[in-house]
């Protein structure tokens, strides 16, 4: 195999909030209207950024990391990426320099020009002092330009670009607009299929980037030809249920691939709507909202029988996050609202005023290493059977406990399942 080429942007940002989702998305939507095919990647672990992305371009959105990832097979997706786009988009994770690794460490490993967003409704000339910074704090990023989000005139736009270095390059500006602002909530942005008007703000974001910002297609890196790794079929003829809906969305594209490569079936249902399993060997209950739909969980009795009776048979389960709190005797959110749910685990949670664990984890199970991260709101308590605790790549206190009961394997971790394809197999087979 070869090396393969294609047009490449890593879009990133001083600090969260800046609007690199709106600029990823804008730019997305723009070129994939233009009958480009558009693959987008998201720097770091997320579901809820690629939600949108995912909407703007028409093609699935993966994740890239050097650590969850992992640099190989981050390297198989940009290749693979390259043999099929026109062009690859990278929306980066919180500041460029944020993180162990960051998304500057993941743009200077794979040679990946950096367009940084920088917000400049409440600065003038010191938006070129802080993209100069960004410019030159790391030595060897390929640093490419700017892009002024939320403007307030046209003038503004051009003290901003007036006062910039010639060394960086000027992309342009998008002004100051509501009907492009992506709404949030305590886990990240609202989810895309809960935005009745998302394509309009979409378009509208992409129109704005038309009329004021330079859009040609940045110039095409070389992405090398990765060493390929064959998944065995340890899985073949296993029918796997996969929560899916407005309570359990959280799901790694990346996730749903290996389990396929694996050789499952997978069988989407909704715990909110469907009162029944579909046929399945197994069941997968990703991470979520299930706080926002509490009496909707409690009342769906028939749901709550099926995988009591799934459970009781001794049949496997992986439940994350979102996924495990369902599991609990019982579910508080914010407002003290109670919610029963289906008592498989005999513990309970309450959401909290602020984030209690953000980190990611590497967990020694009796099946093998499996790496991921945690991120949730919710603290738990109760008498659970544990058998595992994560560990933090970055020397955080968090240590994320993983729960066994029979068949039934629970954590607040996100498992990233390409970490090891063998362990999830183990975890999941009948």
């Amino acid at each position: 195999m070869t090396a393969r080429q294609c047009p490449a942007l890593l879009i990133a940002a001083p600090a969260s909030g800046q609007g690199k989702t709106t600029v990823t998305a804008a730019l997305a939507r723009l070129y994939s209207r233009q009958g480009k095919r558009v693959q987008v990647f998201k720097c770091g672990p997320d579901f809820l950024d690629p939600m949108i992305l995912a909407r703007a371009s028409g093609l699935p959105v993966y994740q890239l990391d050097l650590w969850m990832v992992g640099e190989p097979e981050s390297r198989r997706l940009l290749w693979q990426a390259a043999g099929d786009a026109d062009l690859i988009l990278i929306e980066g994770v919180m500041g460029l320099f944020d993180g162990s690794p960051s998304a500057a460490d993941l743009a200077r490993h794979f040679a990946v020009p950096v367009m940084a967003v920088i917000d400049a409704s409440a600065m003038a000339q010191t938006f070129a002092a802080l993209a100069h910074g960004l410019a030159s704090f790391q030595p060897g990023l390929p640093f490419s330009g700017v892009l002024a989000n939320r403007v307030g005139s046209e003038r503004h736009g051009q003290i901003l670009a007036d006062a910039l270095p010639e060394s960086i390059r000027w992309y342009g500006a998008l002004p100051r607009s509501a009907e492009m602002e992506l709404p949030s909530r305590h886990l990240g942005l609202v989810q895309a299929d809960e935005l009745a008007d998302l394509d309009a703000r979409l378009d509208a974001a992409a129109d704005a980037l038309a009329a004021s910002a330079q859009v040609e297609l940045p110039p095409p890196v070389a992405f090398p030809a990765p060493q390929v790794h064959s998944i065995e079929p340890l899985l073949a003829g296993v029918r796997i249920g996969v929560a899916r809906d407005a309570a359990f969305a959280f799901l790694y594209q990346a996730n749903l691939d290996v389990l396929r490569q694996l050789g499952a079936t997978l069988c989407f249902f909704s715990p909110l709507d469907d009162i029944a399993l579909p046929r399945v060997d197994s069941l997968y209950l990703p991470g979520g909202y299930p706080e926002l739909h509490l009496q909707q969980l409690a009342a769906n009795q028939g749901m709550a029988t099926a995988i009591r009776q799934h459970h009781g048979a001794g049949k496997p389960i992986l439940a994350e996050c979102g996924g495990m709190l369902y599991l609990l005797e019982s579910l508080t959110d914010k407002q003290g609202e109670t919610g029963i749910m289906l008592g498989l685990l005999k513990g309970r949670a309450t959401l909290q005023p602020r984030l209690t664990a953000l980190a990611l984890q590497e967990v020694e199970l009796p099946e093998g290493v499996l790496r991921g991260h945690s991120y949730h709101h919710s603290s738990l308590e109760g008498d659970l059977p544990e058998i595992a605790r994560g560990e933090c790549p970055n020397y955080r206190r968090t240590r994320e406990a993983v729960y066994r009961q029979a068949r039934l394997t629970a954590s607040y971790i996100h498992f990233y399942f390409a970490s090891n394809p063998h362990a999830v197999a183990e975890l999941l087979r009948p």
